[in-house]
């Protein structure tokens, strides 16, 4: 009987210190700087690759950005990490969405938006 109490608690403990987390890519065409460019020609060179990490802290779901808010702000904060001068472009955009949640009492959402600069030669 002492051996099931301890069973018991231990896997008590387990589910009470457990958390579930999640990740996802996010890629579209929407985002702020939509340009028309083509890059089949050789008119380019690439010059560097950015990312941004926004995060937000939920307590039983209150608190924090909303996640299209998030999303956003992870696109800003990128277009401001590229520094974009000249005939500078920012491509190649995606975003991911990661997190966990404890119980669901915490929740922790994080934003990473990734994309490459790239240079026009002519």
């Amino acid at each position: 009987m002492k051996a099931f109490k301890i069973a018991v608690i231990a896997v008590c403990a387990l589910l009470l210190f457990s958390s579930c987390g999640g990740s996802s890519y996010l890629t579209s065409n929407t985002n702020l700087n939509q340009t028309k460019v083509v890059l089949s020609q050789g008119n380019f060179k690439v010059v560097k690759t950015v990312s941004a990490d926004v995060q937000a802290v939920y307590i039983f779901c209150i608190g924090g950005c909303s996640r299209k808010a998030l999303r956003d702000n992870a696109l800003t904060k990128l277009a401001e990490e590229a520094e974009l001068t000249g005939s500078q472009a920012l491509v190649n955009v995606t975003v991911k969405q990661s997190g966990f949640t404890v119980l669901g009492i915490f929740t922790k959402a994080i934003y990473q938006a990734q994309g490459t600069v790239i240079e026009f030669i002519n």
